[in-house]
């Protein structure tokens, strides 16, 4: 894949308190903004093979299975839908989350690499675009883990909680 965008920010919790949170794959919807839902694919929850379909306002939807899980510190999602392949506008598509332990706290970096169907001129005209929405689910998680509240307007449950450590 050609393009990348990333973005990280240090989380007040321990690592093994955002490993617990990260790989619960049902949280998404309360960071990632215009997502309303999730729901899992028959099969495993966790680890290589787990897939879930996230839903989106207007009823649009997006696949996301795993393709890495590095136990304790990250995963690899490859973005799809269904057997189709990437949505538009991509080629190939992957979000990643990674954990590093820093000091007491924990440095989080998500990260999504791309291709576009248009080509690298394309990447280029979107890129701003595409870090600007990496940035906003990275600070997103941010405040839903450190606080328990949802960030997500759109989430169908916006006074979902989880236990803020």
């Amino acid at each position: 894949m050609s393009a990348i965008a990333s973005h990280s920010v240090r989380l007040e919790l321990s690592p093994q308190v955002a490993w617990a949170k990260l790989r619960d794959l049902s949280l998404a919807p309360h960071y990632v903004p215009g997502l309303t839902g999730c729901h899992f694919h028959p099969g495993a929850h966790e680890g290589v093979g787990a897939s879930r379909r996230v839903l989106r306002k207007g009823g649009q939807f997006l696949d996301e299975s795993v393709m890495q899980w590095q136990e304790g510190t990250g995963f690899e999602l490859l973005l799809h839908k269904g057997t189709n392949g990437s949505p538009f506008p991509f080629r190939e598509a992957t979000f990643s989350y990674a954990l590093q332990p820093e000091g007491n706290a924990t440095r989080i970096t998500l990260q999504m690499r791309y291709s576009l169907r248009g080509g690298r001129l394309f990447e280029r005209l979107l890129a701003k675009a595409f870090n600007k929405v990496v940035r906003q689910i990275t600070e997103n998680l941010k405040a839903y883990y450190e606080t328990g509240r949802t960030q997500n307007p759109d989430m169908a449950l916006s006074t979902s909680r989880i236990d803020v450590a």
